[in-house]
């Protein structure tokens, strides 16, 4: 884009006149009326009041200029959202307000402030006040439902929450609360992995975060029913397209640096599509772009929230958009919403094996090594997504850990009796029940009944490996093994497949 509207809090759209849309408030043509005059008063003493904190700001008086910038922005909140249900009130009036308000450079003289969070607007001939002309309410539909994206954390007050963001944050909360919990762990201990490509692209990471709870919480190999794949759960013909492919027998969806690489070009590219539209964009993640831009075309001006637009959407998207948006702003505020995040240290660390160990091994001996007391399978999965779990590593494979888990590893899992029952277990031979007595040999060349697929090793047809093709998704579509009945049927190690290659795979009616 040869335009850009700063990224840094495109985390939730700031819908300060999304009432307005579905009140139908009717709007009166002739000399406006006391109480909307009250209204543009209040909106006038707002304004004011934001440029006095930025005077007090420049002078040094940080703590003062926050004072009167909240109180300045939660007046200017109220009287917005008043305003979308008392007839006659130009919305439009705001809107010019929140335009020239973004234009007074305001995060360049808030002390403390990263200068990513200060890089301002570029000026396109627009006149102050001018919304019709404004580069950040001209480049969003309606201006009544704009999401003008004020720049800076002060801003985020300005938000008014529409009902289906409301419903999404109460699911967080209460029903999925051990979901975002689990996932705010998870991202913490990737965050230097997949943070930096976002920071690149100039995108909010509490976006990246909103993504990633809702799509996978965080399981970098998550595969959904779809077929979609990886932490961000991209489909296998989008991902090929954004650099996501299959090395060595390895599915790349399911690496997370090089996942996040991919999810911000994908967000960044649908931005330019959608106008900056961020929640057309994420609409066009769950649903798939093409479809969103025939929406989007046949009904040119229209918000996600639209009925044209929104009617139209799965049940799954409609719950997608606002989980997402809910999840950023949780990211964001919780503290608005009784929510403590857990206090994670994500500092990346190396160890290397000094006696032959699986993942699944060190799990049993690190047990709740720092804390931990949920184990640490999920983050040491997450941080080596090439190697199976349950396949012994030899000694001096250098593996990637939270720094916190170095000692830990040196102190419990290099000698003594920690290594040696993590071993024991590891090893313990499984009972493989024998074939019923009733199969016949036809039935047997037809597969096992469902109940003894997983147990039968004689029942099984050759596949053979395609682009694309993993482990997790072959057992996937079996319906009848898992990724351990493939791998020691055909004696594999690990989830290493190469095109070309013939398998055995199990069978079932």
């Amino acid at each position: 884009m040869s335009v850009r509207i700063p990224r840094p809090f495109l985390i939730l759209p700031l819908a300060i006149l999304a009432g307005c849309a579905s009140s139908g408030a009717p709007r009166s043509s002739g000399k406006a009326t006391p109480e909307v005059n009250a209204l543009y008063d209040r909106m006038n003493q707002a304004s004011k009041g934001y440029e006095a904190s930025i005077d007090q700001a420049r002078r040094g008086d940080t703590p003062e200029a926050a004072r009167t910038r909240n109180q300045s922005l939660d007046q200017l909140k109220d009287a917005s959202a008043r305003c979308a249900l008392t007839p006659g009130c130009d919305q439009q009036r705001f809107a010019a307000v929140f335009d020239r308000l973004l234009r007074l450079k305001d995060g360049s003289f808030i002390e403390g402030e990263d200068a990513d969070d200060t890089e301002q607007e570029a000026e396109v001939g627009a006149q102050p006040g001018d919304a019709s002309k404004s580069l950040v309410v001209g480049a969003l539909p309606q201006a009544q439902r704009s999401v003008t994206m004020l720049k800076g954390q002060q801003f985020s007050d300005l938000m008014v929450m529409n009902g289906p963001v409301k419903a999404a944050l109460e699911m967080w909360l209460t029903q999925l609360r051990p979901n975002l919990m689990d996932a705010y762990v998870n991202y913490q201990m990737l965050r230097y992995k997949m943070w930096p490509a976002y920071k690149k692209a100039d995108l909010p990471e509490a976006l990246l975060f909103g993504i990633m709870a809702k799509e996978s919480g965080g399981k970098v190999h998550a595969v959904s029913r779809s077929g979609a794949s990886g932490p961000l759960q991209f489909m296998y013909a989008t991902g090929l397209r954004f650099g996501l492919s299959n090395s060595d027998g390895f599915d790349q969806r399911f690496d997370p640096t090089m996942a996040a690489q991919a999810n911000a070009e994908y967000i960044d590219e649908q931005l330019a599509v959608f106008n900056n539209n961020l929640e057309l964009t994420l609409a066009a993640y769950n649903a798939g772009e093409g479809r969103m831009r025939r929406l989007a075309a046949a009904n040119p001006g229209a918000g996600f929230y639209d009925p044209q637009i929104y009617g139209q959407m799965s049940a799954e998207t409609r719950d997608y958009v606002p989980m997402v948006l809910a999840a950023a702003w949780l990211f964001l505020h919780p503290d608005s919403y009784h929510l403590n995040w857990p206090k994670i240290d994500g500092q990346p660390g190396q160890i290397v094996l000094n006696r032959p160990a699986s993942l699944a091994e060190l799990t049993v001996c690190l047990g709740s090594a720092q804390g931990m007391s949920e184990g640490w399978f999920r983050t040491l999965r997450n941080l080596n997504p090439r190697l199976d779990p349950q396949v012994s590593q030899p000694v001096g494979t250098r593996l990637e850990v939270p720094k916190q888990l170095e000692k830990a590893y040196a102190a419990t899992c290099t000698d003594g009796p920690w290594p040696i029952l993590a071993s024991d277990l590891h090893n313990a031979v499984k009972i493989v029940a024998p074939p019923p007595p009733a199969a016949t040999s036809a039935a047997l060349a037809n597969g096992p009944s469902p109940s003894a697929a997983k147990s039968s090793s004689r029942a099984s047809r050759q596949y053979t490996v395609r682009r694309g093709d993993t482990l997790v998704g072959i057992a996937r579509k079996s319906n009848c093994a898992d990724v351990e009945d493939i791998a020691r049927l055909n004696g594999l190690k690990g989830h290493h497949l190469t095109v070309g290659q013939a398998i055995r795979v199990p069978v079932c009616r």
